[in-house]
């Protein structure tokens, strides 16, 4: 098979489409033919470096793609081969074949095309892991995500709505902050001429933000925040090191969380996997959370696509195709 490898860590042309082995399903395992996977920033530093994925998973970009399945492994059940699957992945997606943990298998929702599926197992997980599963956004709750015209940001969007929330949202344009609005997004904020803070006192605060940049927003975050607030923290791009006022935070009985998702071990994903297929997946069979796929690019293509994703100019998720 052919698959994205690494020269060496750098810039987007250390990518080339390689000649490699065939993986081989183990016990508990599928293997599944990618019909396509996805771009996300944690392949970006992967590829700089600054990732390795973690220990017996493949060194191969990729943390989620959609396929057939061609062949079950040792002990297997509830699966088939031919079936048109989704999934969450270690690494492994940027490459026509890949072997997949059972529990981390979800079934292509109705109504939506193969290619488009690739996009939702990594967000989908994401966000319900960190808002849902731990932040316990609900119903009546004032949310707000950082970087709403990303792939996380525009799923976020549309699950917070479907879940009864109101939905706040930061971007860097007009044109973006009007294509948030358009899945849903109640409050726009502009961060290049806004203070998010001020714009969420108006609402008496956040109860739930979903936050990527890291340390550059922490205490500002936490101004943010409505009292019994939950910061949610899934990204660095603002640093790693900030200083924390634990009495601004005690003062609103705040709590602050930080969790990645590929590292947490197969019992983890695959309850999350479990919790995104029954209660998750039946808003997206019925349309209210559908992927969203701002550019598809081939497999092979995957420089291009990277330097689409560090541009920033492409609303939703950007997509490789492994055939086509």
């Amino acid at each position: 098979m052919y698959a994205i490898t690494i020269r060496e860590p750098g810039g987007p042309e250390a990518l080339e489409w390689a000649e490699v082995p065939d993986p081989v399903p183990a016990a508990g395992e599928v293997l599944v033919e990618v019909a396509a996977t996805a771009v996300n920033r944690a392949d970006l530093l992967q590829r700089q470096g600054h990732y390795p994925p973690p220990p017996g998973a493949s060194e191969y970009l990729g943390l989620e793609c959609s396929g057939t399945i061609a062949e079950l492994g040792e002990g297997v059940s509830g699966w088939q081969v031919g079936d048109e699957v989704c999934a969450l992945l270690a690494g492994g997606g940027y490459a026509e074949k890949v072997t997949i943990p059972a529990g981390q298998l979800l079934p292509v929702p109705a109504e939506v095309e193969l290619i488009a599926a690739a996009g939702l197992p990594e967000v989908a997980c994401t966000v319900w892991a960190n808002v849902v599963m731990y932040g316990k956004l609900g119903e009546g709750d004032v949310f707000l995500v950082h970087g709403g015209a990303g792939g996380i940001g525009t799923h976020a969007i549309q699950m917070a709505k479907a879940l009864g929330a109101t939905v706040a949202v930061t971007a860097g344009s007009a044109a973006r902050l009007e294509s948030c609005g358009q899945l849903g997004a109640d409050i726009l904020i502009n961060y290049r001429e806004q203070d998010f803070v001020e714009e969420l006192k108006k609402v008496g605060g956040a109860d739930v933000i979903l936050d990527n940049m890291g340390a550059s927003y922490l205490d500002k975050n936490i101004s943010a925040l409505a009292m019994d607030g939950r910061l949610v923290n899934i990204g660095m791009q603002g640093g790693v090191k900030a200083e924390l006022n634990i009495g601004k935070l005690m003062a609103k009985r705040a709590s602050v969380y930080s969790a990645g998702l590929r590292a947490r071990t197969l019992e983890e994903k695959a309850a999350i996997v479990t919790d995104v297929r029954e209660r998750l997946w039946p808003l997206v069979e019925q349309g209210s959370v559908k992927p969203i796929v701002g550019q598809v690019f081939p497999l092979a293509e995957a420089a291009d696509a990277h330097r689409a994703l560090e541009d920033g100019t492409v609303f939703g998720k950007i997509l490789l195709a492994a055939k086509g």
